[in-house]
């Protein structure tokens, strides 16, 4: 593994509990940062906490609920110490629906997670973060944000809108040394796939050239290197972690 210096600075990781928030929080941890996990799961939140030791503490936080991300944010900085770096992970899947037969209340609990959701914890930690001129921020897209999936509108839609969040924000607060970037992972082998159909997640396997699923571990060396000092100059940018299945 290759070493990232993280020593010193503070992470908040969103979606924490499980799956790629849970590896990169711990290769977070392993070069040195501290991190803290928000997370809706209170069972799954503490088992991971657990696991990853003593640099983790965690939240039960809910991203849709924004004074509930204030006072949590809050807390961190007065607790652990100032909030250097964001890996927003946490989101949903949402219903394997054509759009014509796709619920309305489903759609709009798909885009309040995963679109508005990010909006509100970017929102939360960017004052702090320029009031002291660094941050590093990932948001986790997906490879369905670039090419959309049959029968997952809602979270296709959502997840390009966290793209275009991203590029705004990130030309917002390029000036304050803050880089904001976003990743779009294929399919990885995590709980999220258990919203899917067999049919679906054979047919997102195909189109990977690699022939294989992400394995989480390889999203959090990238993320690692994001939110570095070594990434002092990209930012209001998408790293494509798709195994070759998009074309741009």
């Amino acid at each position: 593994m290759n070493k990232i210096d993280l020593a010193g600075q503070v992470a908040v990781v969103t979606g924490g509990a499980q799956g790629l928030g849970f590896a990169i929080a711990q290769r977070l941890i392993d070069s040195g940062a501290r991190v803290s996990l928000w997370d809706s799961d209170a069972d799954r939140l503490s088992q991971a906490t657990v696991a990853l030791g003593a640099a983790a503490s965690s939240m039960v936080v809910d991203i849709t609920d924004y004074p509930g991300l204030i006072g949590a944010h809050a807390a961190v900085e007065r607790d652990i110490g100032p909030v250097s770096i964001l890996v927003n992970s946490a989101g949903i899947a949402g219903s394997n629906a054509s759009l014509e037969d796709y619920d309305p209340d489903e759609w709009r609990r798909v885009v309040e997670v995963n679109l508005n959701g990010t909006f509100y914890v970017n929102k939360t930690v960017i004052t702090a973060m320029k009031a002291r001129n660094y941050g590093r921020i990932v948001n986790i897209s997906s490879v369905a944000g670039k090419e959309g999936n049959p029968n997952l509108s809602a979270y296709s839609a959502a997840k390009a809108g966290v793209i275009g969040l991203t590029k705004s924000l990130g030309k917002e607060l390029a000036r304050f040394d803050i880089a904001v970037n976003a990743i779009t992972p294929a399919t990885a082998r995590t709980r999220i796939l258990d919203t899917l159909t067999p049919e679906f997640i054979d047919y997102m396997l195909v189109r990977i050239p690699r022939g294989r699923f992400l394995e989480v571990e390889e999203a959090a060396a990238m993320v690692a290197w994001l939110v570095s000092r070594d990434n002092s100059f990209t930012t209001a940018s998408v790293f494509d972690l798709s195994g070759g299945r998009t074309t741009y």
